[in-house]
């Protein structure tokens, strides 16, 4: 492999790979091995757990992403990452345009089937948008890849160069909820409809919150990303999408990030991974009326605005698909809802002022902001209204240093 690769690599070249489950490491393990031969080569990487990549990253690489997702925030705090700010319904745009690496891309596939095809398994995303605007593709082609559905399968000959390979897909790192966790969960619960059609992200609360969904029925979902408490869910009967007003009976993603036992039962699944230009394209959420947007935040100011992006002087987050959701929610499906714990070391993160310095999600976009002390209800209210709302869901022991502050800024503003 190491021969195509350097041949296939010019010097200046852009380069992106598949993420998440999907990440081709033989292929990205071989472009750092061969990093002292390269030059001016610039790697767009999406969320990654690959350590090697995270901390050993070669200085003759560049390292550009969406955000700090995964391990990147190892190479975020180290200085060596640099984050193009844009929404993930941008992505395809930015590829089409060549403002993203697009020489080459190397991906983790499925074996061909009958007819010479291989399907892009559980790393659709923005790689089915991608390869349409890149020449050169390398493929890793992993027996234990499952094929998927809803997207563009290759042949063979539109590889450059493949690697054949027999091993277990990456598998999601995993925490038990806590008591913080749970407590969210069961607010978040008591804000979703039987029928809603549901988006949500990985991580240890929203797996929480899945879970807690588990009483309800006929639940739709339309995401970007799936994990195992969706599994558990189609299991206990909720998740049917039977109510859903497109793609009904079918659950719609981009991409899984779970167990082996998730990988093994998606071809029983009802579900298709679509790519990024479908599954957050405005046009395509407009018609989820009853879409309900689940989303992480690190902060949020009094007014309602949202921080998932910086922490302290790090990027270790992203914009990612978060406004493309809260905005649909909010402005033509059900209802957008921020969830974070109400203080992280000691702090609250219910704030006067966004103290990052990055608004991820403007508060016209936000119905609803949970903590663990409950959910302030945002939607039609003033400013001072929401101020109220959101410091009786800080925690306690924060609130009236809140309330001193909200004073002041409402002292501040002119009455005429």
């Amino acid at each position: 492999m190491t021969p195509e690769l350097r041949d296939l690599i010019a010097p200046g070249a852009g380069v992106w790979w598949s993420q998440t489950s999907a990440e081709p490491t033989p292929l990205v393990h071989a472009l750092l091995d061969l990093a002292p031969e390269l030059v001016d080569v610039t790697a767009f990487i999406g969320m990654t757990w690959d350590k090697r990549v995270a901390t050993q990253l070669p200085p003759q690489i560049r390292a550009l992403s969406y955000g700090a997702l995964g391990d990147l925030r190892h190479l975020s705090a180290a200085g060596r990452l640099e984050v193009v700010p844009c929404h993930f319904s941008n992505l395809p745009r930015l590829f089409a345009q060549g403002r993203l690496p697009h020489d080459v891309g190397l991906i983790q596939v499925s074996p061909p089937d009958a007819d010479g095809n291989c399907s892009l398994g559980t790393g659709v995303d923005y790689v089915a948008d991608a390869i349409a605007h890149t020449p050169v593709l390398i493929a890793e082609v992993n027996h234990q890849m499952p094929a998927t559905v809803g997207s563009v399968r290759l042949p063979l000959s539109r590889f450059a160069a493949t690697v054949e390979t027999d091993r277990p897909l990456l598998q999601a790192p995993e925490r038990s909820p806590g008591a913080v966790e749970l407590a969210i969960a069961g607010h978040v619960a008591d804000l979703v409809e039987d029928g809603d059609t549901i988006q949500v992200g990985v991580g240890v609360i929203p797996s929480a919150i899945l879970d807690a969904l588990s009483g309800h029925r006929d639940l739709g979902l339309h995401s970007g990303l799936i994990s195992d408490p969706v599994l558990r869910l189609v299991q206990a009967g909720a998740l049917t999408g039977a109510r859903k007003e497109i793609d009904p009976g079918m659950m719609v993603t981009g991409a899984a990030l779970g167990s082996t036992e998730l990988y093994a039962c998606l071809g029983d699944l009802p579900v298709q991974f679509r790519p990024v230009s479908y599954t957050h394209a405005p046009t395509t959420l407009a018609r989820l009326r009853s879409l309900v947007s689940i989303n992480s935040a690190i902060e949020v100011d009094l007014t309602g605005q949202a921080g998932s992006e910086v922490r302290g002087t790090t990027y270790v987050g992203a914009i990612g698909g978060q406004t493309d959701f809260s905005r649909a929610a909010a402005q033509t499906g059900a209802r957008s809802i921020i969830v974070l714990p109400a203080t992280s070391k000691g702090k609250s993160t219910i704030k006067a002022h966004l103290e990052f310095g990055a608004m991820s999600t403007s508060r016209a976009d936000i119905d609803v902001v949970v903590t663990e002390h409950g959910a302030a209800h945002l939607t039609g209210c003033s400013l001072p209204e929401r101020a109220r709302r959101l410091i009786e869901v800080a925690a306690p022991e924060h609130r009236e240093q809140l309330e001193r502050s909200a004073q002041v800024d409402r002292a501040a503003v002119p009455t005429r």
